[in-house]
C-alpha cells in the first residue's frame, strides 16, 4: 500500500508547530514559526491571533518544501493547541477585535470576583466548579472572553447582533482553515473554558449568562475523532483534506502517552506544565485543588482526567536567561544546578503570573527565601530547577488522594524532559520511576494517533500503543527522610509566599 502521511499543527504558547508523520507513526520533518509575545502591562500576556494563523500556514508550507513529501499522500490534518488562550473574532471582517488572551494572563482575575461575591450573595455555592470541574479563576477562557466583550467598544452589542464568535485556538483555526465554514471545538478544550457543563456535554446557559456570554458566540462541540471540516491549507495541498484529531495540547500529550487506563498519569514540561491523570469514564471531584476535565472524546463516549496546571516552569528558567541574565541557555540550567549537592536552603517559588494549582493564588508574586552570603549563581539555578518538580510533586500528591489510586509510574514528556538533573531529581522526590517518551512531540503525535483513527489510519488504541516507544526511566535514590525534610521547605516557602500576596 501507498505510504500515507498525516500533517500534524502543534500550536504551542511560543510557537506553531508544523509537523509530517508517515503511517507508522514516525515524525518525518518539523518546522517552528514562533510568535510574538505581548505583554501590554503586568500579569497581562497577549498573541495576534493573525500572527499564529499565518504562521500556520508559513510552517506548512516550510515543513512541505524542506520534507519534498508528495502532498498527494497526505490524507489528514491534525490539530492540538494551547488551551484556555481566548479569542473573540468578527464574522463579517474574518478579524479578531483584539489580541488573544493567552492562559497565562490575569487580567479576568477582578471579574472572577466580582462573579463569585455574585454567587456567594445568592448561596448557590461553587456553581462554577460544580458544572465545570474548574474552579473559579481568571486562568480559564470565560473571564478573557468576558473582559473582551467589556472592554472593546462596541462589542457587547456586535455579540448580542449575532455577529461575533470566540473559542479557543483551535476553533479560530478551524474557522480560518475552513474558510469560515466550520465553527466547532472538541470536548477537551471545551471543558477548559469554565462555560462548558462536563457531565451534559453542552455550553452552560447559566454560566454564559453570568459571564455576559450570548451562546450564538459558542463553537459547536465535537468528539475528536470526528471530521471537523476540510481544508487544502490555501492551496498549499492539491486537494481539501478532513480536519480531524483536534485536542488541547495536554489531552493529546496524555493519548500520545497511551495513558489508556484508569490511575496512569503523565506531566508535559513546557512554558507552563500540565499533569494529568486518567480518572475513567465517570467525573470525580476533588477535595483539593485539583480540577475535573474531558480527557477526550471519542467513538461518541468521553473520559475524564483530574489535572493540575502549573502557570511557570520552564519559564522559570528562561527568567534565568533573558531577564536575570543568570545564564546563557536553558540547557545550561541542569548542569549548572548539579555542580552543587543542594540549594543550601534555597527556594524559589516561581509565583511571576501568580500560582496555579493546587493553590489558585493569582494576586501571588514570585519568590526567593533562604538566602545566605553564600548564596551562589548554581544555588538559585539549582532552586529555579527544582521548584519545577516540587510544583509536580504538590499535584501527584493531592491525584493519589482524591483518587484513591496509588501511582506506579509518571510518564513526562516536553522539551525540559532532555535535562538529566530535572528528571533524576523528580524520580528522587516522588519515589516511583519516571519515565521520559522517546519522542518530546507528544501533543502533535497524540493528536496524530486520533486523527489516524479518525481517519481509518491505524484500527484501535492497541495498535496504537505498539507504536509507542520510551526513551529513559529515571529511578529514585534519594533517602525518604531527606525528600520529607527538603519538600517541608519547599511548603514552608510557598506559605510565605502566599502570605504576603
Amino acid at each position: 500500500m501507498k505510504e500515507r502521511f498525516i500533517l500534524g499543527i502543534d500550536q504551542s504558547t511560543s510557537a506553531t508547530k508544523a509537523l509530517l508523520f508517515s503511517d507508522t507513526g514516525a515524525i518525518l520533518g518539523r518546522v517552528d514559526v514562533p510568535h510574538t509575545q505581548f505583554y501590554p502591562q503586568p500579569g497581562w500576556v497577549e498573541h495576534d491571533a493573525e500572527e499564529i494563523y499565518r504562521n500556520t500556514l508559513l510552517a506548512s508550507r516550510k515543513l512541505l518544501v524542506e520534507t519534498g513529501a508528495d502532498t498527494a499522500a497526505i490524507v489528514a490534518l491534525a490539530l492540538t493547541n494551547q488551551r484556555e488562550t481566548a479569542v473573540v473574532w468578527d464574522t463579517e471582517t474574518g478579524h479578531p477585535l483584539h489580541n488573544a488572551v493567552v492562559w497565562q494572563c490575569r487580567r479576568g482575575t477582578e471579574i472572577c470576583a466580582r462573579i463569585e461575591k455574585k454567587l456567594n450573595g445568592q448561596g448557590r455555592g461553587d456553581l462554577v466548579k460544580e458544572r465545570t470541574g474548574l474552579v473559579l479563576s481568571p486562568y480559564f477562557s470565560a473571564a478573557k472572553i468576558s473582559w473582551v466583550l467589556e472592554n472593546v467598544p462596541g462589542a457587547r452589542e456586535k455579540a448580542y447582533q449575532g455577529k461575533l464568535r470566540c473559542g479557543t485556538i483551535d476553533s479560530w483555526l478551524v474557522w480560518k482553515l475552513t474558510g469560515g465554514a466550520v465553527h466547532a471545538t472538541d470536548y477537551s478544550n471545551a471543558s477548559r473554558t469554565q462555560l462548558f457543563d462536563i457531565v451534559r456535554l453542552c455550553w452552560d446557559n447559566e454560566l454564559l449568562d453570568i459571564f455576559g456570554i450570548p451562546i450564538i458566540m459558542m463553537a459547536k462541540p465535537r468528539f475528536s475523532d470526528e471530521e471537523f471540516g476540510h481544508t487544502n491549507l490555501e492551496g498549499l495541498l492539491p486537494r481539501s483534506v478532513p480536519i480531524s484529531g483536534v485536542m488541547g495540547d495536554s489531552h493529546a500529550a496524555l493519548f500520545g502517552q497511551n495513558c489508556f487506563s484508569v490511575g496512569m498519569a503523565k506531566a508535559t514540561y513546557g512554558t507552563g506544565s500540565s499533569i494529568m491523570m486518567n480518572i475513567g469514564d465517570a467525573p470525580l471531584r476533588s477535595k483539593g485543588g485539583l480540577v475535573t476535565s474531558i480527557a477526550w472524546g471519542m467513538q461518541k463516549k468521553v473520559e475524564y482526567v483530574f489535572e493540575g496546571n502549573l502557570n511557570c516552569t520552564g519559564a522559570t528558567i528562561q527568567w534565568l536567561v533573558d531577564d536575570l541574565e543568570l545564564i546563557s541557555s536553558a540547557k545550561d540550567a541542569g548542569k549548572i544546578a548539579a555542580t552543587v549537592p543542594d540549594t543550601q536552603g534555597v527556594y524559589l517559588v516561581p509565583a511571576f503570573v501568580g500560582l496555579g494549582a493546587p493553590y489558585w493564588a493569582s494576586e501571588a508574586r514570585a519568590s526567593i527565601t533562604g538566602m545566605s552570603l553564600g548564596t551562589k549563581k548554581a544555588h538559585i539555578v539549582r532552586a529555579a530547577e527544582e521548584s519545577i518538580a516540587w510544583q509536580i510533586k504538590d499535584i501527584l500528591e493531592l491525584m493519589e488522594l482524591d483518587s484513591g489510586t496509588g501511582l506506579k509510574e509518571l510518564r513526562v514528556d516536553g522539551g525540559p524532559t532532555k535535562d538529566e538533573f530535572l528528571m533524576r531529581f523528580q524520580a528522587d522526590i516522588l519515589s516511583i520511576p519516571v519515565v521520559r517518551a522517546g519522542t518530546e512531540e507528544l501533543s502533535a503525535t497524540g493528536s496524530v494517533y486520533m486523527a489516524g483513527l479518525g481517519t481509518g489510519i491505524w484500527k484501535d488504541k492497541e495498535q496504537i500503543t505498539s507504536l509507542r516507544a520510551p526513551d529513559a526511566t529515571y529511578r529514585s535514590s534519594m533517602v525518604k527522610a531527606i525528600v520529607d525534610m527538603l519538600y517541608s521547605g519547599w511548603k514552608e516557602a510557598v506559605r510565605k509566599t502566599l502570605s504576603r500576596k
